[in-house]
């Protein structure tokens, strides 16, 4: 469960922007969008390779 203590005279917009910033962190949406459809692991492994060449790529790039 995500706490977000509220001090007196704080701004709720400010409290709220915490509360996204915690509940971002947990993964939670990531999490149940990847568990909407099954990916094979052969497939999700192909893609971790093709996201590392890709950094890989973008950090020579920057040098």
């Amino acid at each position: 469960m995500i706490i977000v203590p509220v001090k007196e005279g704080e701004n709720i917009d400010r409290s709220l922007k915490k509360f996204k910033r915690k509940f971002e962190k947990t993964g939670v949406i990531r999490e149940l969008r990847s568990r909407q459809a099954y990916v094979k692991p052969s497939v999700k492994r192909r893609e971790e390779i093709k996201k590392a060449i890709y950094v890989q790529h973008m950090q020579q790039n920057e040098e």
